[in-house]
């Protein structure tokens, strides 16, 4: 026997039994996106290494530790799985002149890939749902995108298990005179660094101070903000921002140590996190990220964006029991005798013409065993033909979840007949 081959660790199948549940949420997001005037995009899975090197920082744990890289043996070049959708949405957005004469609300989905530790809530292929707004340089869109995910939340039942936390990291100018300081202060402190905080030291000192480390808080604490450095623009776009949040009822928490882990972030930065999942508690983030069009090629074009992580949203809807559960089947259709696969067949199309889910017998089978399947596949109905039903034109309908007695009706009249045993 031929040995098993399985799946690669940290990438997973989504079986039957539980994906309706992906497609639940996936719906609810589809509608809201939709209402707040985002156009969907799909683009590839694999993209060229410099697209994320460029966007995302030389210096950032996903380019220097997460990707999944490799070299084309065809031509030589440097491909990479995507480990994040800005990039690759923005890339398109310059390489098909998107943004001539106009703003663009965009939306993917699907799976991204990072070579991380496999744990409850973060996988090595995991999917994000991701929104870019592009040429809105107000405060206004900001906030409006915190109002979407804020009405997604309460659309999901989980509004209460979720906290905002928003920050500002100002323009590029304010983080370099920032950053001078932030080196200064962290040298003192060079023994107390674990090794991440020694790596960061001089090529990514603000996410020294995003640690989880707890030896390293107060240190983390009390080391210059970045707030203290902004210039007059950049105060006014936070504090416009913050009162639009306000305004529209969204409470939040001012977190001066959230600095996300990508190096495009400018200005407003945000997360929304929970603690209903232990160590994964981030389950939507984003920011301004005004320069990065221009990074990649395009004109100069302010944009805002987030991803939000599927799986944990999913964990923690499963913690709070708030799947509905999948419409069952309505019918399963019983058939057997000459001519019966043909007959079945036709009423078949008839009943799915109504709108009615049908599970049709294929192959041989007894009425018992077929009656059998009907009940295990939670069928509502069994519709049951045989050559008696086939010479009248009728079938009998026979609810199979309470104790209302079957009825013989003809074949067009199948579908009024469950319309009524369900009134």
């Amino acid at each position: 026997m031929a040995q098993k081959i399985q799946a690669v660790r940290g990438m997973n199948d989504v079986l039957p039994a539980e994906s309706y549940q992906w497609q639940y949420i996936e719906s609810v997001l589809s509608k809201l996106l939709f209402e707040y005037g985002y156009q969907h995009i799909r683009t590839p899975m694999l993209e060229q290494t410099p697209l994320f090197v460029r966007s995302i920082g030389e210096v950032t744990d996903i380019v220097e530790k997460e990707m999944y890289t490799f070299v084309d043996s065809l031509n030589g070049e440097s491909l990479t799985l995507r480990p994040e959708g800005t990039a690759g949405t923005l890339r398109a957005v310059v390489e098909h002149n998107l943004l001539y004469n106009a703003t663009q609300r965009l939306w993917y989905a699907g799976p991204m890939f990072r070579h991380e530790r496999p744990q409850k809530g973060r996988y090595r292929q995991f999917h994000q749902t991701g929104v870019e707004a592009l040429g809105f340089d107000g405060p206004d869109i900001d906030a409006e995108i915190l109002m979407m995910t804020a009405d997604l939340w309460k659309r999901l039942g989980i509004a209460d298990c979720v906290e905002l936390q928003i920050n500002t990291l100002g323009n590029k100018e304010e983080r370099a005179a920032h950053r001078v300081s932030l080196i200064a202060y962290l040298e003192k402190y060079v023994d107390l660094l674990d090794e991440d905080g020694k790596r960061r030291l001089y090529t990514n000192p603000l996410r020294v101070l995003d640690t989880k480390n707890p030896a390293l808080q107060d240190m983390c604490n009390a080391a210059p903000k970045l707030i203290d450095y902004l210039g007059d623009a950049s105060r006014a776009h936070y504090e416009s921002w913050k009162t639009m949040i306000a305004a529209v009822g969204i409470n939040f928490v001012e977190n001066p140590r959230l600095v996300r882990g990508l190096d495009y972030y400018n200005l407003s930065v945000f997360e929304w996190v929970t603690t209903e999942l232990g160590a994964q508690g981030t389950i939507c983030a984003g920011g301004r990220y005004d320069g990065l069009i221009e990074q990649l090629g395009g004109k100069a074009t302010p944009g805002i964006g987030f991803g939000m992580g599927m799986e944990r949203v999913l964990l923690l809807l499963q913690e709070k029991n708030l799947i509905p559960a999948p419409r069952g089947v309505d019918v399963y259709l019983v058939q057997q005798g000459a001519g019966a696969p043909l007959y079945a067949l036709q009423l078949a199309k008839l009943l799915r013409s109504a709108g009615l889910s049908v599970h049709q017998h294929c192959g041989e089978g007894s009425f018992k065993s077929q009656m059998k399947k009907a009940d295990g596949v939670g069928a509502e109905f069994a519709v049951i033909v045989g050559e008696n039903e086939i010479s009248a034109g009728t079938a009998i309908v026979k609810p199979l979840r309470n104790e209302a007695l079957q009825r013989t009706v003809s074949r067009e009249a199948v579908a009024d007949a469950i319309a009524a045993f369900k009134a």
